[in-house]
C-alpha cells in the first residue's frame, strides 16, 4: 500500500524543516469552474438569442478579460485582508502577552483544561508553551482565533485564480474560432468535458470518487449554461 509520505526520522526532519505546503487548488478550481461557466453562459445566451458568430467572440472575449480580472483583484483583496486580519490579531495578542502575562497564562491554562489536562501535566503544559513568546502566541492565535500561521500569496492566489478563469473560460469559445458552423455543439460538448475535469482533478484532494465529483461540477455549470440559453432565446427579439 502506497503512503502519502514516509515516517522516517530523516524524512520527518526534512518535512518539518520545508514547512506546510501552501496549496493554491482553491483557487484554480474557483477561477477554473466560474472561468468555464460564465464564458459558456454567455456563448449559450447568445445562441439562445440567435446571434452572429463574431457577437458571440466579442462577448465571450469581452467577459473572458474583465470578469477574469475582476476575479483574480477580489481574490487579491480578500487573501489580503486575510493577512492583514491575522497581522492585527498577532500584534494583539502580543501586546497582550507584554501587558497582561498572568492572564494570558490563564488562557492557555483554561484552552487546555478544556482539552482534559489536568494538575501537574497541565500546569507542565502551560509552562512549556508561555516558556517561548513565538509559540504562545501561534498558540493563541490558533486555539483562541482559528487562525494558522501558514498564510497564501495574494498575488500568486489572484494570478492562478485569472490563469484558470482564462485557460477554462477560452475552451468554450474556441469552436467558434476554428468552425463556426457546429460551434454551438462542440462548444457544449468540450465544455462540458471541462467540467468534468475540474471536478474530477479536485476529487484528488477529497475523500469523494472522482467520477462523482466530476459529475456534480459538470452538473453544475450545464445548470448555469441551459439557464443562461433560456433567457436568451426567451428574450431573442431584444437582440434583433
Amino acid at each position: 500500500m502506497q503512503h502519502e509520505h514516509e515516517h522516517t526520522t530523516e524524512a520527518i526532519v526534512k518535512r518539518l524543516v520545508v514547512g506546510p505546503k501552501i496549496n493554491y487548488l482553491r483557487d484554480w478550481v474557483y477561477g477554473g469552474i466560474d472561468g468555464a461557466v460564465t464564458t459558456f453562459a454567455i456563448v449559450a445566451g447568445a445562441i439562445g438569442a440567435e446571434l452572429s458568430t463574431g457577437i458571440v467572440l466579442v462577448l465571450g472575449i469581452a467577459n473572458l478579460l474583465a470578469d477574469g480580472f475582476s476575479m483574480a483583484a477580489a481574490n487579491y483583496a480578500g487573501t489580503k485582508a486575510e493577512i492583514d486580519d491575522y497581522n492585527r490579531l498577532r500584534a494583539m495578542e502580543e501586546r497582550h502577552i507584554d501587558l497582561f502575562p498572568e492572564g494570558e497564562r490563564e488562557e492557555i491554562r483554561q484552552i487546555y483544561k478544556l482539552k482534559g489536562y489536568r494538575g501537574s501535566q497541565l500546569e507542565r503544559l502551560v509552562s512549556l508553551i508561555t516558556g517561548k513568546k513565538e509559540n504562545w502566541i501561534d498558540t493563541m492565535l490558533n486555539e483562541e482565533h482559528g487562525l494558522s500561521n501558514v498564510l497564501r500569496s495574494p498575488v500568486k492566489s489572484a494570478l492562478a485564480t485569472f490563469a484558470a478563469f482564462v485557460l477554462c473560460g477560452g475552451v468554450p469559445l474556441l469552436p467558434f474560432v476554428i468552425e463556426p458552423v457546429s460551434a454551438p455543439l462542440v462548444a457544449t460538448c468540450i465544455t462540458g468535458a471541462v467540467f468534468f475535469g475540474i471536478g474530477s482533478v479536485k476529487s484528488h484532494w477529497s475523500t469523494g470518487r472522482w467520477y462523482f465529483s466530476g459529475l456534480e461540477t459538470t452538473l453544475i455549470g450545464m445548470s448555469a449554461a441551459s439557464i443562461a440559453w433560456g433567457v436568451g432565446y426567451m428574450l431573442q427579439g431584444f437582440a434583433q
